[in-house]
């Protein structure tokens, strides 16, 4: 008998949640147990009375591994909607990302000057080193990185994937 791997596939989920304490928890230790992967995860407040949450999750898994998520997502008590954007269509898909440089001389010139190539922001500045800010793919920022590492990185911070599908309706 020959079994079939399937090839696994990157999601971009979004689950709108009651905002309760121990939601997150319960979502991640769902993950955790079912030996599932979070590549990124970001949760903020979407509504004006603080009651909803949305939770945007990327993973990285065959399609029905993907299925398997969704449903117990969806069998949660406080899970309202659980969207695939990758599924759904066109989506627009955002990382922010705060990098320290240290560096002087030819260094310092070339870490700004890549910075102005790639929309980056000097947010914070000393003689001896920048925090820069930039948005965008996440493809993007990890370019941006790997060429600060030739020049002086310091330090990372990233904030993990937002989207949401393109157009006029909800995703």
């Amino acid at each position: 008998m020959h079994i079939q791997q399937q090839a696994s596939e990157r999601h971009v989920l979004t689950v709108t949640v009651d905002n309760e304490a121990g939601i997150l928890a319960k979502i991640a230790g769902m993950f955790t147990a079912r030996g599932y992967n979070i590549e990124s995860l970001t949760v903020a407040d979407i509504s004006e009375d603080h009651a909803v949450s949305r939770i945007t999750i990327v993973t990285v898994s065959p399609p029905a591994v993907i299925d398997q998520i969704i449903a117990q997502l969806d069998r949660l008590v406080a899970v309202h909607r659980v969207a695939d954007l990758t599924e759904l269509g066109p989506h627009v898909e955002r990382e922010l990302a705060l990098i320290k440089v240290a560096g002087t001389g030819e260094a310092r010139i070339e870490a700004l000057r890549l910075a102005d190539i790639f929309r980056a922001r000097p947010v914070d500045t000393s003689t001896g080193s920048f925090v820069f800010e930039i948005s965008g793919s996440s493809e993007k920022i990890n370019q941006f990185i790997a060429l600060m590492r030739e020049v002086g990185l310091v330090e990372v911070a990233r904030t993990g994937v937002v989207a949401m599908t393109r157009g006029a309706t909800a995703g």
